[in-house]
Order: C-alpha cells, then structure tokens, then sequence
C-alpha cells in the first residue's frame, strides 16, 4: 500500500530530504508514524520479549487481553522497545512492534574496556546504570571475545542494539521481564544522553548509531548503503 505522511517528519523523509535514521532523529521531530523507520531501516529486526495474559471479570463473564513487550532493532546502533495490549496476540504483535519503532533511540558504542584496545565499536564505551520499577540494570564494557556476560532478556535487547561485548548485572526483581527489559533499554539510552569529549571519542573509539549508514532514496522502499566516515 502506498505512504501518505501525515507528519512534517514523514513528508520531508518521503521527499527525500531526510535519508537516514540519525539525520531524522537529530531534527528533534516526534517519530508519530512507523513506515518512517520501515524506509530508513529496511534491515530492521525484531523480537518478542513477553506474553502475558490479563485477565479481568466483569458483569458478563471473564474477559482476556494479552500484554505484549516487543523490541527492534536493526543490529547496527539502533534499537527500540515497545508494549502493546490487545484481544488476539497477532494483532497485538503488529501493534507492538509499531510503538517500538516509534519509542527509536540511537546508541553510541566504543571499546571502553581497559582490557582490550581493538579500536572497534564492540561493545559499551563506559559503564551505565538503567532502572525500571525494582529492577536496576548495570552494564560494563567487556574486551573483545567476552560475548554477552549478561541475562536472557538483557542479552536479546543488547544484541538488536549492536553491542557483541558486555558484562552485565540486575538487582530487583529481575523474574519481572517487562521491567528487567525496560531497565536494559533505560542503560542504552544513556549511552546517547551521556556528553563525551573530544579526547574521550578519539581514546574509546566511540561512534554514535549505525557503522554503515542507509540512505533511502526519495522512491519509497528503495535504499543504498554507504560507509560511514571516520
């Protein structure tokens, strides 16, 4: 089906003024419409992190919805987290993984780790604290070869982020997994809200968002890929 925007943001992505994720959340606009992130991150994936049944009586008899947390990313520097509720789970799904493209944030890594001095952007450049209801989420950079030294849930989010190297961390009530996922994503956002020097960037190799940047053409679904400048 073809695209109308209804947002500045969409409109100025469907004309081609805007042609990568970074450049349209760096226009500070408010990401209303999730076929902006299908054409910027064609490449994006995702993955359902819980299902959970609610159930509530009323007058006429018992009544189910499923609560749905998704997370997308694309792999490269880019991930989003998103809930949804509903009466059938597919639905729900769709519905999900839509408000995760709308809640996109863009991460920085680096080689942060005073073990390793690979220079590539592998894992975390320093460490961060990320909190959700009792669960409090502590992610350090790890050398290289580590893998993800962290849970289950952590580990999903971290690898649609991009980040191959981490030891992690969680206090609280960690067998709630919508606040243990909202905690690791609360940690990566504060990677890209953290300021660092110039001298900072240049000794932990740090990089905010993608190592190839897409640039989508003004035809909607088309893209080309480019490398990202040092």
């Amino acid at each position: 089906m073809e695209w109308t925007p209804k947002t500045k943001l969409g409109k100025m992505v469907l004309k081609g003024e805007i042609t990568t994720m970074s450049a349209a959340l760096g226009t500070k606009l408010p990401l209303r419409e999730p076929e902006i992130v299908d054409i910027l991150l064609p490449e994006m994936k995702d993955e359902v992190i819980d299902v959970n049944m609610v159930q509530r009586m009323t007058d006429s008899g018992r009544r189910v919805k499923f609560a749905i947390t998704v997370a997308v990313g694309n792999g490269d520097g880019f991930i989003g987290l998103g809930r949804s509720k509903g009466k059938e789970v597919g639905p729900s799904i769709r519905k999900a993984i839509d408000n995760a493209k709308l809640n996109m944030i863009e991460i920085k890594r680096g080689c942060g780790s005073w073990e390793c001095g690979c220079g590539t952007q592998h894992s975390l450049p320093f460490k961060v604290i990320g909190k959700a209801g009792s669960v409090e989420v502590t992610l350090n950079p790890a050398p290289r070869g580590v893998a993800l030294a962290v849970g289950d849930v952590s580990k999903s989010i971290l690898t649609l982020a991009g980040i191959k190297d981490a030891w992690g961390f969680a206090r609280g009530h960690t067998k709630t997994t919508v606040n243990y996922a909202l905690a690791t994503f609360d940690a990566l956002q504060r990677t890209s809200e953290m300021r660092v020097t110039d001298e900072q960037q240049r000794r932990l190799k740090i990089s905010s968002g993608p190592a190839m940047i897409h640039i989508a053409e003004q035809q909607v679904g088309s893209e080309i890929s480019a490398p990202k400048e040092e």
